[in-house]
């Protein structure tokens, strides 16, 4: 009788609505907990800057409160001088808590709340010690909770500039796509792609970085960013009856769209986007459903001229956009570097 109840698809279905309650209980659990924490260590903060404008206290009082801490909660770790002074930073970098209040982009009028409590004690130290800027630290935070980033994943973000790499693909989508999947698609697509984990310092033939790039995809989906999803490389489409090979075809789950994407291992041609608004129609004909948004297109080059790539994107209704890779090895510091200045609570 058990054997028939885990074959029978109602079971499993049901199964899978537990786990998932689960899964959303504990994350809420997590994020609850989290929260009291920033609260708590937020409060502190503020209540030794407060004390210290009032009486004229110097630092040296956060030396005697960390010593009063830990012999009164000797099992409560996070009370050191050096996480007393970070609780002291956090407080003074956002007087606005639980969230941070930043403008909107090229906007001086419009802003955008970001709340704290969405990233962890240690991603706040890091963010903290490496931007100062409150603008670039609330992209950071709003990225690490979309993409759920460990703190080790985040400062590879921020050191590979992710936060003016982000949305500078030049692209038609203004032209080419409605107001609100617009500016999603803008968002998406950044300038320059970095594919240093491919660990090249000489120049390649295009099928071998498609090789690479597919031989780590876990790397290449981390560097595209969250809702790609790989549907296969050297894509065979015909088109009356001839075969065309598209080099990296993806589909988007949060624009609902196939994103095809072309590689060339040198300079930006015109020619290049003929071709991939060739492949973009071939998509949207053959393969994308009623339910699936416009097919977009993403041209990668060694090196590009502005210029030449909004000549080349003038007057055409297919959006795609164009943006260059790096191939060279980035000169990185090491994770336990990184790591030197943000172990507190020893």
């Amino acid at each position: 009788m058990s054997g028939k109840i885990i074959q029978n698809n109602d079971y499993k279905d049901w199964s899978k609505f537990i786990f998932n309650k689960i899964k959303v209980a504990q994350t809420q659990a997590a994020l609850k907990v989290n929260s009291e924490m920033l609260t708590l260590y937020w409060e502190i903060g503020n209540s030794i800057i407060e004390k210290q404008q009032e009486n004229g206290w110097g630092s040296k009082v956060i030396d005697l409160l960390a010593a009063d801490l830990i012999h009164n909660f000797p099992d409560s770790k996070g009370f050191s001088v050096r996480n007393l002074k970070y609780m002291k930073s956090f407080a003074e970098a956002y007087p606005q808590f639980p969230i941070v209040q930043v403008p909107l982009a090229q906007s001086e009028t419009q802003f955008v709340q970001v709340a704290l409590a969405q990233i962890t004690w240690y991603h706040h130290i890091s963010l903290l010690t490496k931007i100062k800027d409150i603008t670039e630290r609330a992209f950071y935070i709003a990225e690490t909770a979309k993409n759920d980033w460990s703190r080790d994943v985040m400062l590879l973000q921020i050191q590979s500039n992710l936060y003016r790499r982000s949305g500078k693909a030049l692209n038609n989508f203004e032209q080419t796509l409605p107001e609100y999947q617009s500016d999603l698609a803008k968002s998406i697509f950044k300038d320059p792609y970095h594919f240093d984990f491919l660990m090249l310092t000489t120049k390649v033939k295009e099928l071998e970085i498609e090789m690479l790039l597919t031989n780590k995809i876990t790397d290449f989906l981390l560097e595209l960013g969250k809702g790609f999803a790989f549907v296969g490389r050297q894509y065979v489409i015909e088109v009356d009856n001839t075969d065309y090979k598209i080099d990296l075809l993806f589909y988007h789950t949060v624009l609902h769209a196939y994103v095809v994407i072309e590689l060339k291992a040198g300079e930006f041609m015109p020619e290049y986007v003929s071709k991939l608004n060739f492949y973009i129609s071939a998509v949207d004909d053959k393969i994308k459903t009623p339910f699936d948004a416009p097919t977009v297109g993403l041209l990668l080059c060694a090196s590009k001229s502005n210029v030449k790539v909004e000549y080349a994107m003038r007057g055409l209704d297919k959006p795609l956009g164009v943006a260059t890779y790096q191939l060279e090895q980035l000169v990185k510091e090491n994770i336990d570097k990184l790591n030197e200045d943000y172990s507190a609570g020893q």
